[in-house]
């Protein structure tokens, strides 16, 4: 349907009459008679000459052209629109940042894949990421590697090709031996802030326990909670495993908690591709629909009849006002 941007403009429409009847119509000076012998007809006649004015009509195709090219002016400075049919789009609702350890520890060969063949820890866990975000259509995915300190791979994007390929070129050691996990939660949160979206998910992927990050994960935890960011953490790796590299599944727990999320612990592939279906069940897929509808101008269309309108009638009407002249000459 057609809509209009400026409806008062059709207020213009009473212009010309509000001129008409508030100026006086413009009187041409002119003789009224002329004649060799005028001094002696006034004498014969009596009359006393005068200054006098004539005012110039019209003719009524002229008033017709003149208040149609009015009207088509006015209906251009209103602006109309052609508003097209609502159309539906489902936006997502939720960014999800995945945070993925790149300790040295990552490199232990103690996964097997679906066939049997052994793997490191980093490589069963891109593997499992790829399958865990392939599911996860519609929301916001962003990369967060830490070791040492805490870096952002990727940021949040809809393109699944290009964070998988960031994804792809993470390996063991790049940020560093340690553990930054604080510091991974602390950069996650201020990523968030600079985020619309208010469904806000973090999963942290490490094997071993913080080693060296300026915030402590649980109080960076707390910080994330009054953020509202929900935190799930995914312990790999041996529990049994000491020093360094030992898992603190106990701060791993706390965190979790302390943000509404959940803990889980896997020792091979099987049970780290059951921890992120339980992440998709706990967050299903959740959308915002927008709705818009498609505006055209047309603007430009009575603006061109306009134009057509005063082409063909100017003409016409200097023939029609030099016939005139001609059958009074005549």
């Amino acid at each position: 349907m057609i809509e209009f941007t400026l409806p008062w403009a059709f207020a213009l429409l009473a212009l010309p009459l509000l001129v008409r009847w508030l100026t006086p119509p413009h009187r041409e000076s002119q003789d009224s008679l002329q004649v060799p012998y005028f001094q002696r007809l006034v004498l014969l006649s009596g009359e006393t000459p005068r200054s006098g004015a004539s005012v110039l009509r019209r003719r009524r195709m002229q008033g017709i052209v003149s208040i149609l090219g009015w009207c088509l002016l006015v209906l251009a400075a209103a602006r109309p629109e052609w508003v097209g049919d609502p159309i539906n789009i489902e936006k997502s609702a939720r960014d999800l940042m995945l945070a993925l350890d790149l300790s040295g520890s990552m490199d232990a060969r103690d996964f097997r894949d679906a066939e049997g063949h052994e793997q490191n820890r980093l490589t069963a866990a891109k593997d499992v990421l790829e399958g865990f975000a392939a599911q996860r259509e519609g929301d916001r995915l962003g990369l967060i590697v830490f070791g040492n300190a805490a870096y952002l791979q990727a940021p949040f994007t809809d393109d699944r090709e290009t964070w998988q390929t960031l994804l792809e070129e993470s390996e063991v050691a790049m940020a560093g031996q340690s553990t930054a996990l604080g510091d991974a939660i602390g950069l996650a949160i201020s990523i968030f802030q600079a985020s619309d979206t208010t469904n806000r998910v973090l999963i942290v992927l490490t094997d071993g326990n913080d080693t060296g990050s300026r915030v402590p994960p649980r109080d960076a935890a707390t910080i994330a909670a009054a953020n509202d960011v929900t935190i799930y953490t995914v312990a790999v790796g041996d529990p049994a495993t000491i020093g360094e590299e030992a898992l603190d599944l106990e701060t791993l727990n706390a965190v979790a908690e302390t943000t509404g999320g959940a803990s889980f612990q896997a020792l091979d592939t099987q049970a780290l591709e059951k921890a992120y279906d339980e992440i998709n069940r706990l967050e299903p897929a959740k959308y915002d629909s927008l709705s818009y509808r498609p505006r055209s101008s047309l603007f430009h269309i009575p603006l061109g009849l306009f134009a057509a309108l005063y082409l063909l009638a100017l003409p016409l009407f200097a023939l029609l006002s030099l016939r005139r002249q001609e059958s009074v000459h005549a």
